[in-house]
């Protein structure tokens, strides 16, 4: 669900002061070494801010285009690192990888990763791109940010990430020109082209001085030209040259003809740009010594363009101390870029490079061997993050790692999160390579693995693609118990993106292969997950019945956590029916039984259960405490999710006692939480409560704007009973001074509650159909 908007001229109550202005990101890479020239386009860029005094800048957005290699990274990062003291809040960067071979970074991905960087909760951030754009906007309001957003392919992945008003600036680089942003964003462009041949010989002195200061100006201007004068090929041939001082230039140059000459045989139709920088990175590549050559086209290989020491030491087969020095080699010859202690990532043209001489230069087998050695260790190193996430799931069982580099060993939950954080972009990417690789069985072990090794803030959608490609290697493998199991977790993602179609089609089948694979514990598991589709349509005679038949079948396979789990559906269920004396045993039952099993956050759900019981029973002091101790549980276990929710169910106890002011805030800080969230639904009950509590204070014109607000989210949810519910209380809010616009929103939710049989539903019907039939002009 995504979160809604509050309109202007709703308020909710306002409790004491929160906040504060949020850390001070820092987020630019190390400025260029060794930067000559380009002052003119310096010059353009330092035209867009203002003088000292602070003043809004000339423009918020500066797109930096041009040909693939010709500076525009080093240029922005060199002229950022200049100014970056104009922008006291922060810097922000981001390598959008719009021209990779594998997938970009989306503007969702990039929203989460800015987000956190300013300070906000994972799991506060909205699932939601554009709410969680809206947030990103709010936060850098009134604060002065410069934001790099590299190597952008389109439009849309850079749209969401600009600043808004303000006095932050975004600035862009791409090989596009990026148009949209100038037509609809005002955006100013500057296209950066080749170096001329004076500061393109300057580049080439600046970084061979040292060791060759002989070389002539001429043959510098000669060897300038065979790297048509492109920075990244020239500062590739320049390392080379430099790392060669006793090399004659004409040599060097003949070298580089060389190649020149073989790329013009096999490159025809080639641009002679194109031509020139895979020359030089031939060149370059060739004289790499034996083991750094192939640790950097098995570099091709890998499924992203980041990686850390241990994943590059596990492709190549190297223990760690071996590798180091090999990539201090790349790095050395300007071939890999070293962005972090014991972490590189490849230029997209080098990694299209990398990837052409593995094709060429590698074996067949030793390619599929290192593509599965590195699968393997991301395997073995998210199980062992999966044990600190998900510690109660189910660990895959998997073969020991017999590699020259272990998986990595976490210290505790923080450190855990924190690798499948960094790594998240990468992690996408395996079970598709696998798949891809003909690598079945892993691939079905990287998809299920990673379900459960995700950090708790990535959107459930990032994970469809290696679960679908899971599944798909499950059903070529014949691998039923994984199939099942993925089709569970389909399922399950399905249901939380509320894809409730596709959910419910995932359980059937993983039902229908449990029992043909007489696998009870599957089978039982998927009667549950069914039934919380039904819970999640209101078909709640429907979903008791799945519920039931789990619980029952959990406890004949002694799977006690499950058949916990299960009892708390139904209590659920039977709540949400109005079915209290039933509820009341199950709850208890239930609550019983997670606590004997030590289930931190099934306890808390359980103690939900009994406080909106006690709630509805009028014994309030016992609700009160049931969902404080709740609340507690949640606060331990940093989960917002509950948080936000048992939240609504604290407000409904402190309005029903008359605390009011206490209610109010309750309902403010689920709302808000929601809202991070993205969870409309459950910032519409948030909007409900505070409707009942300002209408139980006679202020009535505010309880209506909250309720209409609510109704309009359940109306865009398609949410038939949540709606029915909050056209009764906005007729309610409403009465007392408009009785006809009262039975307006009765008699529309009169026909929504039609569909509903179970008591509860039955009751709000015969109330509402009760205040249709009093007489027109009664004001009740």
């Amino acid at each position: 669900m995504q979160a809604g908007n509050v309109s202007g001229d709703i308020h909710f109550h306002q409790g004491p002061a929160q906040g504060h202005a949020g850390p001070t990101p820092r987020q630019l890479p190390a400025d260029v070494r060794a930067f000559v020239n380009r002052t003119d386009e310096l010059r353009q860029l330092d035209a867009i801010l203002t003088g000292q005094n602070g003043d809004r800048l000339v423009i918020s957005i500066h797109v930096v285009a041009g040909t693939a290699g010709a500076g525009k990274t080093s240029l922005v990062l060199h002229w950022a690192h200049q100014v970056k003291d104009r922008f006291p809040d922060g810097q922000l960067f981001v390598n959008l990888r719009g021209y990779d071979s594998g997938e970009p970074v989306t503007a969702d991905q990039a929203l989460r990763r800015f987000l956190r960087a300013l300070g906000v909760p994972a799991d506060h951030i909205p699932q939601d791109v554009d709410d969680a754009a809206s947030l990103y906007r709010s936060l850098l309001a009134d604060r002065r940010f410069l934001i790099l957003l590299d190597n952008a392919a389109t439009v849309s992945q850079v749209r969401p990430l600009l600043p808004g008003s303000g006095n932050s600036l975004a600035v862009v680089t791409s090989r596009n020109r990026l148009a949209g942003l100038a037509v609809r964003d005002g955006a100013r462009r500057l296209t950066l082209g080749t170096l001329p041949e004076p500061a393109a010989i300057a580049l080439l002195r600046t970084v061979t001085r040292d060791y060759r200061p002989e070389d002539d100006a001429e043959k510098l201007a000669e060897l300038a030209h065979l790297c048509a004068r492109l920075p990244l090929a020239l500062r590739i041939a320049a390392e080379r040259a430099a790392s060669h001082p006793h090399m004659r230039i004409d040599d060097l140059i003949a070298d580089l003809r060389d190649e020149s000459a073989l790329w013009d045989a096999l490159s025809t139709g080639m641009d002679e740009e194109a031509e020139a920088v895979r020359s030089v990175f031939a060149w370059s590549y060739r004289a790499l010594p034996a083991h750094s050559a192939r640790l950097f086209r098995l570099l091709g290989i890998h499924p992203g363009a980041e990686f850390s020491l241990h994943a590059a030491a596990a492709l190549a087969e190297l223990s760690l101390g071996r590798a180091r020095p090999l990539l201090d080699d790349l790095v050395g010859a300007h071939l890999l870029e070293q962005t972090a202690p014991d972490r590189f990532q490849l230029h997209d043209l080098l990694r299209a490079f990398a990837a052409d001489q593995a094709q060429s230069d590698e074996p067949p087998e030793q390619r599929s061997a290192a593509l599965q050695r590195v699968l393997d260790w991301y395997l073995l190193t998210a199980d062992a993050a999966q044990s600190w996430i998900k510690p109660a799931e189910r660990r895959a069982l998997l073969a020991p790692s017999t590699a020259a580099v272990p998986p990595v060993a976490f210290a505790d939950y923080d450190a855990a999160v924190d690798w499948s954080d960094r790594e998240h972009t990468t992690l996408l990417r395996l079970a598709p390579a696998a798949l891809s690789a003909g690598f079945d069985t892993l691939a079905c072990q990287l998809a299920e693995v990673l379900w459960n090794a995700r950090y708790p803030s990535s959107p459930v959608t990032d994970w469809l693609e290696t679960g679908r490609a899971g599944l798909v290697a499950a059903e070529r493998a014949n691998e039923s118990a994984a199939q099942i199991r993925l089709l569970s977790n389909l399922g399950m993602a399905y249901r939380q993106c509320h894809r409730l179609d596709e959910g419910l089609a995932c359980h059937q089948r993983a039902l229908e292969l449990a029992r043909m694979t007489a696998m009870p514990s599957e089978e039982a598991r998927s009667l549950n997950l069914i039934g919380l589709i039904h819970l999640e349509r209101r078909q709640l005679d429907l979903a008791a019945t799945y519920f039931e038949r789990a619980a029952a079948q959990f406890r004949d396979v002694d799977e006690h956590r499950r058949a916990a789990i299960a009892l708390s559906n139904i209590a659920s269920t039977r709540l949400d029916a109005g079915r209290l004396p039933e509820a009341e045993v199950a709850a208890e039952q239930a609550l019983a039984a997670h606590r004997a099993l030590n289930n931190q956050g099934s306890v808390g759900n359980a103690l939900y259960i009994v406080a909106e019981l006690r709630r509805e029973q009028g014994e309030l002091t016992a609700a009160q405490h049931a969902i404080e101790e709740a609340l507690d549980i949640a606060l331990n276990l940093r989960n917002h999710t509950l948080e936000g929710f048992w939240l609504v169910t604290l407000g409904d106890v402190q309005r029903a006692s008359a605390r009011y002011g206490d209610a109010l805030t309750s309902y403010q800080r689920s709302a808000k939480l929601h809202r991070r969230l993205g969870n409309r639904s459950r910032e519409a009950l948030a909007w409900r409560g505070t409707g009942q509590t300002y209408a139980a204070m006679n202020r009535h014109n505010e309880a209506a704007a909250f309720h209409r607000q609510a109704a309009v989210v359940h109306a865009e949810l398609d949410d038939a009973w949540q709606l029915a519910l909050e056209l009764d209380h906005l007729a309610a809010a409403v009465h007392p001074e408009d009785p006809e616009a009262a039975r307006v929103h009765w008699a529309e939710a009169l026909p929504l509650l039609a569909m509903y049989t179970d008591p509860r539903a039955g009751a709000v019907r015969t109330r509402v159909e009760g205040r249709l039939a009093e007489p027109p002009g009664d004001r009740g």
